[in-house]
This record gives C-alpha cells, sequence and structure tokens, in this order.
C-alpha cells in the first residue's frame, strides 16, 4: 500500500468516525442518553438551537423603542459610537451640546421594555473621564423620558 492510500483511507476514517459522533443516537436498542431523559430547560445547548429562532421576534428584544428613540433624539449632538439593540445599550463619542462649552460623553442602557424611569440608565463623563454633577445627569435623564412619552402619545398608544 502506497503512502498516498494510506493517507486518504486515515482521513476517511476520521470522517467517517466524526460523522458517526454526531449522530443524535436514537437507535432503537439504544439505551438511556443524558441528553433525552433530561428536561429542555437541564438539557445542553445544540449548536443547530443557536441559529433557530422561536418566538416573535418582536418580542425577543426586551427594550422600549420609546426610550431607545428619546435617548438618541436627546443626545443627537453626540456621536453614537456602537450601538447594541439586544441589550440596549448605546455609547456615544464626546461631543459639545448646543449653547454648551463642556463636552460629555455618554453611556445608555435600556434594560426594560416598559416605558419606566427604571429602565432607564444613563452615564455621563466629562473631558478626560471627569464626573459630571448629578444634577445635570438627572436633567438628561428627564429630558430623555419626557420625549419618550411624547413619542409614545405621537403613536397614538396611551
Amino acid at each position: 500500500m502506497t503512502c498516498a492510500k494510506a493517507t486518504r483511507l486515515m482521513i476517511v476514517t476520521t470522517l467517517c468516525a466524526g460523522l458517526a459522533a454526531c449522530g443524535n443516537g436514537t437507535t432503537e436498542n439504544a439505551g438511556p442518553t443524558p441528553d433525552r431523559d433530561m428536561r429542555p430547560s437541564e438539557r445542553g445547548t445544540l449548536i443547530q438551537d443557536l441559529f433557530i429562532r422561536s418566538g416573535n421576534p418582536d418580542q425577543m428584544v426586551g427594550v422600549n423603542k420609546y426610550l431607545w428613540n428619546a435617548s438618541l433624539d436627546v443626545l443627537n449632538f453626540l456621536p453614537v459610537q456602537t450601538v447594541d439593540p439586544f441589550t440596549g445599550v448605546i455609547q456615544t463619542g464626546y461631543g459639545t451640546p448646543p449653547g454648551g462649552g463642556r463636552s460629555y460623553r455618554a453611556t445608555i442602557q435600556i434594560s426594560d421594555p416598559a416605558l419606566d424611569a427604571r429602565s432607564l440608565r444613563l452615564a455621563l463623563q466629562g473631558p478626560g473621564g471627569a464626573a459630571v454633577e448629578a444634577g445635570t445627569v438627572r436633567a438628561v435623564e428627564d429630558a430623555i423620558l419626557t420625549r419618550a412619552r411624547q413619542l409614545r402619545i405621537q403613536d397614538g398608544r396611551l
């Protein structure tokens, strides 16, 4: 047997063994397997489960759309750096508000689908990571919440 034939045989054998290991073990005489006998909440996640979307896609994201849009509206003078609607996080770069002299940077997290003050978390930083007064942070939060309520009223869902 030549070296090339032996190599091909080894590759084919390895591939067959790998494919056999991927089976779900549903033969008639097979004994109990841990994955089949466990409840779905206790069973490990299969790779196929990551690609299957179950349920309504509108309900999968737990972010309030009014708070999300209001945050972007109120802080529109800040350049958006990263946006993740699945975790509800918006990070901005430094920018100066209209009529202001100090630049700010914001990180917003919307953690709940409810239009509620507890759903909104805002962190502001000054230049060089300096702390911003609590009154300023509170004023921006109030502006976002007010704008979110306005958007909800415009949408007609009271």
